[in-house]
């Protein structure tokens, strides 16, 4: 690792973003650890300070995915014993989160950066639902990230019902490691804390109220991170109101989030096939290439569901998000298409005015 930039290394730096850091000579480079508004707090091996947008940046009126979010990585000019930057440009990423943006809108919500694993926290109490944590791993596997499932509230259920949840997970063919623990009695926390590995990311996605910044709360032995009460049913109220990079006492760096109500899937047909590996490899067998997976004859999908190899809800739900990836990417098109036309239009203005 080149000597300029070593000292960033237990922030998540690495020779992948080393070989790929086409800075100015006279920039440095920090991370995002958090978007306030129209300035981003930053930080480098001297610790944190703010920063802003250069003129230039904002005025590529760059979509909001290309904007800087939390775990990205920056140049920016800072003066020698300044406490304020400002940003040029964004490194590559080597991975990324992101959702379909709430709404009507077309486009991306990117949710953080640089991200090594995503761990998709679910209550065993209310929480679990397996199309949202299908929905879930879809987009951490289309972003390059390694998933990991952690099963919260233990304590709130018994020990027959987790492990039937545990099975009904390996069941839909998910092999990504999976955690339980309890905030309250604090089994299984220790088996989290092994898995945080030094200058590692981890991003903790889910819905509100699962015990998210609870348990982070834990992991910093302080209370950094505001808690709602919790109601009578056991389950929390989330009052994480923004997405934070915080480096733990052990090293690793680990991003809360906002609970969220919904995750819309953003044409991620690679992470589609990767998370339904099973029925991708079941569909090469089928008897027409253009499948649809829903009354062929000679469909192997529905064969492996005949014979019990694979459960009915399983391929509903890889349908549905297929559905869904699939008109995403075509509203987007259409959306590229009409901000060209608009970009033309523009043009051909600006020409008649000139003229006139």
């Amino acid at each position: 690792m080149n000597d300029q930039h070593g000292g960033l290394d237990s922030l998540g730096w690495s020779d992948w973003f080393e070989q790929r850091a086409l800075c100015k000579p006279t920039d440095s480079i920090a991370r995002v650890a958090a978007v306030d508004r129209d300035q981003f707090v930053l930080v480098d091996e001297a610790g944190s300070f703010r920063a802003k947008l250069s003129g230039s940046y904002l005025y590529r009126h760059l979509p909001a995915p290309e904007l800087p979010c939390v775990g990205d990585w920056v140049c920016l000019e800072k003066p020698a014993g300044g406490d304020f930057g400002v940003v040029h440009s964004i490194l590559e990423r080597r991975s990324s989160l992101r959702r379909r943006s709430a709404g009507s809108d077309v486009g991306d919500q990117m949710i953080a950066a640089n991200v090594d694993c995503v761990v998709i926290v679910q209550s065993c109490h209310f929480d679990f639902n397996m199309n949202r944590m299908e929905r879930y791993l879809v987009m951490v596997m289309d972003g390059g990230a390694e998933p990991c499932i952690l099963l919260t509230k233990t304590d709130l259920v018994e020990p027959a019902l987790l492990a039937r949840q545990m099975e009904e997970i390996r069941a839909a063919g998910i092999t990504a490691p999976i955690v339980t623990l309890s905030n309250v009695t604090l089994d299984g926390v220790d088996d989290l804390v092994r898995l945080l590995l030094p200058g590692k990311t981890y991003c903790f996605v889910g819905s509100s109220g699962v015990g998210k910044s609870t348990l982070i709360n834990k992991l910093i032995g302080r209370e950094q991170l505001e808690t709602g009460s919790v109601s009578g049913t056991g389950e929390g109220r989330h009052t994480t109101v923004r997405r934070e990079l915080i480096r733990l006492a052990g090293g690793a760096l680990v991003i809360d989030n906002p609970g969220m109500r919904e995750f819309g899937i953003s044409g991620a047909e690679e992470g589609i096939k990767s998370s339904y590996a099973v029925i991708t490899e079941l569909a090469s067998n089928c008897r027409y290439r253009d499948c649809s997976h829903t009354g062929e004859s000679g469909c192997a999908v529905l064969e492996a569901v005949r014979c019990g190899e694979i459960s009915r809800e399983h391929v509903d739900n890889y349908l549905k998000l297929r559905k869904e990836s699939e008109f995403y990417e075509l509203s987007h098109a259409e959306k590229r298409k009409k901000d060209r036309a608009f970009g033309k239009y523009k043009q051909r203005v600006n020409k008649h005015l000139k003229d006139h």
